[in-house]
């Protein structure tokens, strides 16, 4: 006798659905750049009451998804306006809701699906408002599209050279610069004041700084205070305090 699969009731949640399809990331530089997007998101997002950011995780978007096994997950995606807390998956019937935005990168074997099959799907079944692609080895090749009328529009660069989030209030921007040991052209996030989403890195070396700056003001005060009780005591007047 065959022994029958356990059933699992409709819809499945996200405990019941596949959650790694074991297949890796393409090259160390799009891992890392989505480790970029993800690392300096995720302290602006801290500093909100609400909302989620993943990356390299399943998006379940509807049942003959699931029953046709057709696993599909955005390199990184951002949601507002939902619970903070861990997921293994994004089910969009138990959220109530798709991604905000969605950036895939971009490489030789999937820049084509991405560039038209992905984003069909994300226009027209998922409905993401936010759609973005950028390819780590040619920075060259990106863009933005927001959802309008229920089409993809076209986004245009602003004065900074940047590409706009309405969704999230910020800027997706291509920067020259060196990330864990490695320099290239990295998409990051930018505020509408043109501030970059600083790294953990950046963070340290921001606050390193700042220890530094009140250390040299604290010394200049003590030097300041030490030359004018000197200027006193030659005019036989003893310091206040001594």
């Amino acid at each position: 006798m065959v022994s029958q699969p356990p059933k699992i009731a409709l819809p499945p949640t996200q405990d019941e659905l596949p959650w790694d399809d074991g297949v890796p990331m393409e090259s160390q530089r799009h891992k890392l750049q989505m480790d970029l997007l993800l690392e300096t998101l995720q302290p602006w997002l801290a500093e909100r009451d609400h909302g989620y950011v993943g990356g390299n995780m399943f998006l379940y978007y509807s049942l003959a998804q699931v029953r046709n096994r057709d696993f599909m997950g955005p390199d990184v995606f951002a949601v507002v306006g939902v619970p903070k807390g861990e997921r293994k998956s994004w089910v969009m019937w138990e959220e109530g809701k798709g991604p905000d935005v969605v950036i895939e990168l971009l490489s030789e074997s999937t820049a084509d699906y991405d560039k038209t099959e992905k984003k069909r799907l994300y226009e027209g079944q998922v409905r993401v408002p936010e759609y973005f692609w950028f390819d780590p080895f040619n920075p060259e090749d990106w863009a933005g599209f927001r959802l309008q009328g229920g089409c993809y529009e076209p986004l245009a660069v602003d004065g900074d050279g940047a590409l706009p989030s309405q969704r999230l209030g910020l800027r997706l921007v291509r920067w020259g610069g060196c990330y864990q040991d490695i320099q290239a052209v990295w998409l990051r996030w930018m505020t509408a004041a043109g501030t970059l989403l600083p790294t953990k890195d950046e963070l340290r070396e921001q606050e390193f700084q700042r220890a530094e700056q009140e250390k040299q003001r604290a010394e200049l005060a003590s030097q300041r205070a030490e030359r004018l009780a000197v200027q006193l005591r030659a005019l036989g007047v003893e310091p206040e305090g001594e």
